[in-house]
């Protein structure tokens, strides 16, 4: 499976105001392996950035009046996606930017250039109810080194994007893809009768018993009550 996690920096929030991309960061995983086939462009967006969004990333007018328009580098970009799965994080801020920018070039609306679009977002969200869910956060939560990012950069947040959703989607069919099967590779699974096996019980004891309370207690204030264990109990 070939997926590709992407990034923008933007000089400002709205696109139909007149705001514009600055920056596209992609990062290719085959198979839940990191290729190095990358593609990275920064773009003269033919306007100021926001004092704002100048903050957050730190990209200059200045560094940007020698980089190409976005329809120099159009052809580029959509022969790099084309047809693979593309990861994004809060997907409808930058699928937003890039179909403009694809609507101003006469192409068609992003979606029709990807086989689908993934939001981590809105994965996060599911996975950790009642959680801050921003990329800095998952990646505390994850474990994925952020040092080096001191401000915002695409390419960057897409190699990190890359590691968090490695993390997130670790345990789903990771073994499979991690040992290197191809989707063509027929999976043989032997089964066991463990009826010939006496097996034993294992109690909780009165610790793990307070403990697995505790962790229910605190599912239970992150969803907001609707968890079920209690009722089905």
């Amino acid at each position: 499976m070939r997926q590709i996690f992407l990034d923008t920096e933007t000089t400002g929030l709205n696109p139909v105001a007149g705001d514009r991309i600055i920056e596209i960061g992609c990062v290719e995983m085959v198979n839940r392996k990191l290729t190095g086939n990358n593609l990275h462009h920064y773009l003269n967006p033919g306007r100021e950035s926001h004092e704002e969004a100048l903050k957050v990333h730190g990209i200059t007018s200045e560094f940007l009046r020698d980089k190409p328009r976005f329809e120099r580098v159009v052809s580029d970009l959509l022969e790099y996606l084309k047809d693979a799965e593309v990861i994004i994080h809060n997907a409808a801020f930058d699928v937003g930017f890039l179909n403009v920018e694809l609507s101003l070039v006469g192409q068609a609306g992003f979606a029709a250039h990807v086989s689908r679009v993934v939001d981590t977002l809105a994965m996060a969200k599911e996975m950790f109810p009642g959680k801050r869910n921003s990329l800095d956060a998952l990646c505390d939560r994850m474990g994925v080194d952020r040092s080096g990012r001191t401000m915002h950069g695409a390419l960057l947040d897409a190699q990190l994007l890359a590691d968090v959703y490695i993390n997130l989607t670790r345990g789903q069919d990771a073994l499979l893809m991690d040992a290197g099967c191809s989707d063509d590779e027929m999976v043989v699974v032997n089964s066991i009768d463990f009826g010939q096996f006496d097996l034993p019980v294992l109690h909780a004891n009165t610790q793990e018993l307070v403990s697995h309370e505790e962790v229910i207690n605190q599912i239970d204030k992150a969803s907001g009550g609707k968890t079920l264990w209690r009722k089905v109990a």
